[in-house]
């Protein structure tokens, strides 16, 4: 409908929205079918029907084949069937280790009902506290393999580690088949689906850490996020019929509540989507109504997760549930003028600025009413990040020299352009970049753009599914450009946004129209473009990359680590039942797998206690008096200190992030002026003194075993104080 027309017309297409839409898409088929022949549609239906077929049978097996590889590598990187039950645990490291140890627990429980109580009243974890495991690990996944296990009788046919793995395996798989969909959806034809998976799988590095720890939350979730954006990018196509559009919204709804409810910082993510489909909406490129049904689909999400996540009140002071409140509130308050006038663009302007507002305003307003448990630290990280404020904390600086929190090094860029995905990834986003702001400036000049788009057209900028990709992946690549753990969110779409530009005709029209090409017809010229790149692009990543993922395949290596197992096997044979332990997180995270006795602290960091408790069992590497490490560890009831030769005599890579230099600045012993270093503690490091075995530390600890790798102590009940 054309842009000229009065408020009469504007206000009718507001209001009958569907009703226009139903007349329009009856004429468009009256149109299309009286010219063609009476063959024609057959012929039109059966070419359909094979590119579908084809195309559907392409996306599975890409994902089969990448779930069988991860399997296949899995057991040639740890030689997994080859190991004892307590070797294969102990390849599970860190956080992923208490996810899997609570996975056991479930199937141990005489019942699934009893299973999840004591999971949500957990006091057999960790010393002193009682937890909510449930809610506040995010167990959902591992509720839902427990009971898959039993109630298919797997128990009868597989062990219990193979079916949890394969699981995650398998939703690789399907991560890999909605990115295939995606692509496809975009460019029109599967051959990009199959670049995707092609470059995914390469940089695979970048693009996944399912490799490092089979259970981390965004291996269960981010598979349920891509299938929510394949649903998302098909139901914004203009194109698309009734049918497509409830099936779309249904997987939409479905992919975004599964989504919020395996990861705790998946509303983070669905904000900055929203925040993209916002920014769509604002620049008109989408009909309103469209974009307001996933809002809407957003509500209902948050406040099921709220009430099925024991009333989880991070979600109601979320930022992505006060954005689209107030979304909806600024659309009820939006008034029907007509397009393209001057008012129209000042109510653009002022309906945004509402909107920010608006959200703001909200979050402090629910935060202010809403008891909840944000997590400050991560407020106060951003900040020390972006070099807003300065702290000697240990939790705050140990976080920022971790790896995954600091900016993107070099080698990632490397890697990624060896791969030709950088290259020509930044030359489809600048052309969709620019396309896109082309239809903007004229819509704000108020010229009527038709609309439905063609390939002779070349203005890939006006369809709103691709613009809503490239606010989305500039969004995710600015947030990846800062933190590099962030760059498995943002390395997929990369992969899928690439495939699609070199696959697609209409872009290479596009860039024709702007070279203004007029010795070969541009339409021409980008069909043959569109299979020609893509090809040569294909046999090259198989010529160079294949060889090198059949080595991979070949090659038999070995997960060794006899100091560990002679430790758990020490603990199991010896330590009494109800003893606690205490050292650093990610030992503890293994014990409590391997062995099922209790610790003093987790490696998780989204609980305030637990972050105190990490800190202060971490002093057992400071230079503290052998009184005081005492003192702290009897607080939390522990019985057994084991002190790692790795961490005592860690030797960093990075100036100032080894763990005991750490210590030293946050108890002000070492003091770094222009280099020097200038120690103020008048006591040894504890983890060398503990070692010689002299007063005044004999009095407090016992050591009872130790190996090349691991000292462990007892901690005295009776103290002897003699000097």
């Amino acid at each position: 409908m054309a842009e000229e027309e009065g408020p009469t017309v504007e206000l009718r297409q507001r209001k009958k929205l569907k009703s226009s839409e139903n007349k329009e898409s009856v004429k468009e088929e009256k149109i299309s079918d009286t010219p063609i022949p009476e063959r024609a549609p057959k012929h039109v239906l059966f070419q359909r029907f094979a590119k579908i077929f084809i195309g559907c049978l392409a996306a599975v097996t890409s994902g089969m084949m990448y779930a069988l590889y991860l399997s296949a590598y899995h057991e040639r990187k740890f030689w997994f069937s080859n190991r004892q039950e307590l070797e294969r645990e102990i390849t599970f490291q860190g956080d992923s280790a208490i996810y899997y140890s609570y996975y056991k627990d479930m199937l141990k429980a005489p019942s699934f009902e009893r299973g999840v109580y004591e999971l949500t009243h957990n006091n057999k974890t960790v010393s002193l506290k009682t937890i909510n495991a449930v809610q506040q690990m995010s167990l959902y996944p591992e509720l839902i393999a427990s009971v898959l296990y039993q109630a298919t009788g797997s128990n009868e046919i597989i062990e219990p580690v193979y079916f949890y793995i394969g699981i995650v395996f398998g939703l690789q798989g399907i991560y890999v088949t909605a990115l295939f969909v995606t692509s496809w959806l975009m460019s029109g034809t599967w051959l990009a689906g199959m670049l995707t998976v092609a470059w995914f799988i390469i940089n695979r590095v970048d693009t996944t850490r399912i490799e490092y720890s089979i259970p981390l939350r965004e291996n269960w979730a981010l598979p349920y996020f891509a299938c929510q954006i394949a649903a998302l990018t098909g139901y914004l196509k203009s194109n698309l019929n009734t049918y497509g559009e409830r099936f779309c919204c249904l997987l939409m709804s479905a992919s975004t509540y599964t989504f919020m409810m395996m990861w705790e910082y998946s509303h983070y993510l669905l904000f900055l989507q929203a925040a993209s489909l916002f920014l769509l909406d604002s620049f008109s490129l989408e009909q309103s109504d469209k974009v307001h049904e996933v809002y809407k689909i957003y509500i209902f999400s948050l406040f099921l997760g709220y009430l099925l996540q024991f009333e989880n009140s991070a979600l109601l002071v979320s930022p992505l549930l006060s954005l689209v409140v107030a979304l909806i509130l600024a659309k009820c308050l939006q008034l029907n003028v007509k397009k393209g006038t001057c008012i129209a663009k000042i109510m653009k302007v002022i309906n945004f600025y509402l909107v920010c507002t608006l959200t703001v305003t909200l979050n402090i307003i629910m935060k202010m009413f809403v008891p909840h448990k944000e997590n400050g630290h991560m407020l106060k990280f951003l900040e020390v990040k972006f070099g807003l404020n300065m702290t000697k904390n240990f939790t705050m600086n140990w976080l920022l020299c971790q790896e995954s929190l600091q900016a993107p090094s070099q080698d990632f860029f490397l890697r990624l352009t060896q791969s030709s995905l950088l290259p020509f990834y930044i030359l489809v986003l600048i052309i969709c970049f620019l396309s896109m702001m082309q239809v903007i400036f004229r819509r704000i000049k108020g010229k009527s753009l038709k609309e439905t788009i063609t390939l002779e057209d070349g203005r890939i900028g006006g369809r709103p599914e691709i613009i809503y990709h490239v606010i989305h992946t500039i969004l995710l690549g600015s947030l990846a450009m800062v933190i590099e753990g962030l760059k498995y969110l943002w390395t997929p779409y990369v992969c899928m946004l690439a495939a699609f530009g070199v696959c697609s005709p209409e872009l290479w029209v596009t860039l024709f129209k702007w070279l203004r090409l007029r010795t070969v017809h541009p339409v021409l010229l980008a069909l043959i473009l569109s299979m020609a790149v893509p090809t040569i692009i294909g046999l090259s990543l198989w010529k160079e990359f294949f060889p090198r993922l059949m080595t991979e395949l070949m090659e038999l290596q070995e997960f060794y680590d006899p100091d560990t197992v002679e430790l758990m096997t020490w603990i199991k044979r010896q330590a009494p039942v109800a003893a606690v332990f205490a050292g650093s997180p990610q030992l503890m995270g293994a014990i409590k797998l391997c062995t099922g006795w209790m610790v003093t602290s987790l490696p998780l960091y989204n609980d305030d206690d637990l972050l105190r408790r990490n800190e202060n069992i971490y002093q057992i590497y400071s230079k503290r008096s052998a009184e005081d490490i005492y003192k702290i560890l009897t607080s939390y009831k522990a019985n057994y200190l084991i002190v790692e030769d790795a961490i005592c005599n860690e030797v960093g890579t990075m100036r100032g992030c080894r763990v005991k230099d750490l210590l030293d600045i946050a108890n002000g012993h070492v003091v770094c002026e222009e280099g020097d270093k200038l120690t103020y503690s008048k006591y040894g490091r504890f983890c060398h003194e503990v070692k010689i075995n002299y007063s005044p530390y004999v009095n407090y600890f016992t050591r009872v075993y130790w190996n090349r790798s691991y000292f462990v102590y007892k901690i005295n009940t009776v103290i002897s104080f003699q000097s």
